[in-house]
């Protein structure tokens, strides 16, 4: 970034964010002048995310979202870097099984459950306990559309996504009115994490969308940004679809 907009005031925890969807979402958020703490296992591809991000509006932490001592040590980063945490967005997930769930090796759902569900209210938990509790703010979930139509091809991956979806509910009920919690349910985003659902046939998946193209991670950055800014300040326990239309080929006719 050549030209760093006036700081916000606001800083923003981002997991999984060291590429694709949560690099979307941090690249948009330092965009309108919010820092951000990043998190992902690969410390070399967080250093260079910061790098781009701009090392004064951005930190990394790295580690297993899964892992309660690296959650702790990912918001304590937050405090000791920027004084606050205004939010946090839940992208931090994994789907290493593709199958129907009649032959799904029940240590793998566990995982998936482990990474994708209760590392995010793992992280809500302690940036609530940390700052939001007494200061407000807003909470973010990556949910996925396999979490609200059957996904057969990904179906573990959206079973977590679906229980994210009913805990995205669940916490705007009770971190209320402080805090708002809302989810975002992305269609098939350009990803290497969503590589093997479009690789070598980008054309043919596109060509179904009624928009006409796949998503870009800025696609979910956009729709970040809008459920963390005050243009969204009465909207909570909700899922905002970004799909691309796709639903709409569910229609009749």
């Amino acid at each position: 970034m050549t030209e760093l907009p006036a700081l916000s005031g606001k800083v923003a925890l981002v997991t999984g964010a060291s590429r694709g969807i949560g690099y979307g979402v941090a690249e948009a958020l330092v965009a309108r002048g919010d820092r951000v703490v990043i998190t992902g296992r690969g410390e070399d591809a967080l250093k260079e995310a910061v790098e781009q991000l701009g090392a004064e509006r951005a930190v990394y932490v790295a580690g297993k979202a899964h892992d309660e001592a690296h959650q702790a040590v990912a918001v304590e980063r937050a405090m000791e870097a920027f004084g606050r945490v205004d939010y946090l967005v839940n992208n931090a997930g994994t789907n290493p099984v593709f199958g129907p769930l009649a032959d799904l090796d029940l240590n793998v759902a566990r995982k998936v459950f482990e990474t994708n569900v209760i590392s995010a209210l793992g992280f809500a938990q302690k940036t609530w306990h940390a700052w939001q509790k007494d200061n407000g703010g807003a909470i973010v979930n990556i949910a996925s559309v396999a979490g609200i139509a059957p996904s057969p091809f990904i179906a573990a991956y959206g079973v977590s996504k679906a229980a994210m979806i009913n805990l995205t509910q669940q916490m705007a009920h009770e971190f209320a009115p402080k805090v708002r919690v809302n989810a975002i349910a992305p269609a098939v985003v350009k990803t290497k994490f969503a590589q093997a659902l479009y690789e070598g046939r980008e054309s043919e998946a596109a060509a179904s969308y009624p928009l006409g193209r796949l998503g870009v991670p800025s696609d979910i950055g956009g729709a970040a940004a809008f459920l963390t800014s005050d243009q969204s300040d009465w909207v909570t326990g909700q899922t905002l679809v970004v799909d691309g239309g796709i639903f709409l080929n569910a229609g009749v006719g």
